[in-house]
């Protein structure tokens, strides 16, 4: 088992990761007759695919001996209606060191496909940027 989710009511759930013990909630955003006091399921959804990218391209930046700390991802999830869905996830990467433009085409591409990009549905428009020191 991965984790353990547990609805607490008030549109509110808990995630418990199995393995560590961590955890985190989630609640309804505003639009949806929630509180919006924390991330939203499709809020984690989005936020999943910049931290698979950028922890993907962690594992390939230590294969080829470049720090890639402080590096950050700002994500923009937008949502449609009819049905009520993740509509596009929009990931601007901004990575603070130099690298030359072979390292930087490896460490796009690595990010480009990871496993939680190939997860999301076709449908959903994935806009990145990545912004080089």
């Amino acid at each position: 088992m991965t984790s353990k989710v547990t609805y607490l009511g008030n549109l509110r759930t808990e995630s418990i990761h199995t393995k560590s013990s961590n955890s985190f909630i989630t609640d309804a955003p505003i639009d949806n007759n929630g509180k919006g006091e924390a991330f939203s399921p499709t809020d984690t959804v989005a936020s999943g695919l910049a931290s698979c990218m950028l922890t993907v391209m962690g594992i390939k930046a230590n294969a080829m001996d470049v720090d890639m700390s402080s590096t950050t991802a700002e994500v923009t999830k937008t949502m449609q209606s009819n049905p009520r869905r993740i509509s596009k996830i929009e990931v601007v990467i901004n990575l603070p060191f130099d690298a030359d433009t072979k390292t930087q085409k490896i460490l796009e591409q690595t990010a480009n496909t990871c496993p939680v990009h190939y997860s999301l549905h076709p449908d959903i428009e994935k806009v990145v940027t990545f912004n080089w020191q």
